[in-house]
């Protein structure tokens, strides 16, 4: 079968979870709400910090941050999922798909090199108390939220270049609900061994590298927390860290998995699965986890909430 050069392809179709038009309905209100709940979320948390000044600090500046990367992470995805429901067409554009690549790689890379960041934040803040002031100042926060950013959308941008380089067949079916990069290789004509090197490389990178460097972080964390001395500093320093930890196992637990079982026999049912949990249901529970276990973000969510009665 000859190769048909890539500017031929005018679209592609995600098959998503639905296999049948009875259970697109259920799958668009239950895919809506999640959208909903995790804009308003996210917003109400950014909100809360900028309007709150006890917020104004390290921490909390790395948390909208990455708040706003979940918002925008996303929005990559479930947008185009509702109207393809609603519409019950599962075509996207060429264009289009290239274009959800690239900002699903931006906002997901923003996701992975944030949570390193807000662990050494607290690595800082616990293990180095004294001189926190003095590492943390607003300079150095800042460049690492833009080191961040530079890293993200130099890959996304490379990967998405050398994605424009490859041909396609006939097939043009994405077993997936948005444009995943390992299923569209699969679609390719031309050779994606450079691609593939790519993705391993960043895989190692933006996956081990950070894990071993979070996990580094707690180690000495745990290690500094157990020589407190009282019970109340000790639970008042994990509380701290319980909200960050959890949202790093689900979002690393399930990324992993996606990465894993798409280069294995796993069907892609498992690997949509694992796609919801990291893509879509981890930025919806980011802020719930950090609300609820934090008091100072509790209240400052609820002045936000009273200042508009006051206003009245």
């Amino acid at each position: 079968m000859g190769q048909i050069n890539q500017t031929s392809i005018s679209e592609f179709f995600l098959m998503g979870f639905s296999q049948g038009s009875e259970h697109e309905p259920i799958l668009f209100g239950l895919f809506l709400c999640i959208f909903v709940v995790t804009m308003l979320g996210n917003l109400l948390i950014i909100l809360a910090i900028i309007s709150d000044s006890h917020l104004h600090t390290p921490m909390y500046y790395f948390l909208s941050n990455l708040s706003f990367a979940d918002i925008c992470f996303t929005s990559t995805t479930i947008p185009k999922m509702l109207v393809n429901l609603q519409t019950q067409n599962k075509a996207i554009t060429y264009s289009d798909c290239i274009t959800q690549i690239y900002f699903f790689l931006v906002f997901g890379g923003m996701d992975t090199l944030l949570l390193t960041v807000m662990a050494y934040d607290r690595f800082v803040a616990i293990c180095h108390p004294l001189h926190y002031t003095v590492i943390m100042h607003s300079c150095h926060c800042g460049l690492l939220v833009l080191m961040s950013w530079f890293i993200s959308l130099t890959y996304s941008l490379i990967q998405s270049l050398l994605i424009l380089q490859l041909s396609f067949c006939t097939d043009s079916v994405i077993q997936h609900f948005y444009c995943e990069i390992a299923q569209l290789l699969k679609l390719a004509c031309s050779d994606t061994l450079i691609n593939r090197i790519l993705i391993y490389m960043v895989t190692s990178l933006l996956g081990i590298v950070p894990c071993s460097g979070i996990f580094f972080s707690y180690t000495r964390i745990v290690s500094s927390i157990l020589t407190i001395p009282s019970a109340d500093g000790k639970y008042k320093a994990f509380s701290t860290c319980g909200s960050h930890m959890t949202v790093v196992s689900l979002f690393y637990g399930t990324g992993l998995g996606v990465y894993f079982s798409s280069e294995t026999s796993l069907s892609s049912w498992n690997g949509m699965l694992a796609s919801v949990m990291y893509a879509v249901v981890t930025p919806m529970l980011n802020p719930f986890i950090y609300s609820l276990r934090n008091k100072d973000v509790k209240r400052a969510v609820q002045r936000l909430f009273r200042r508009p009665l006051c206003i009245l």
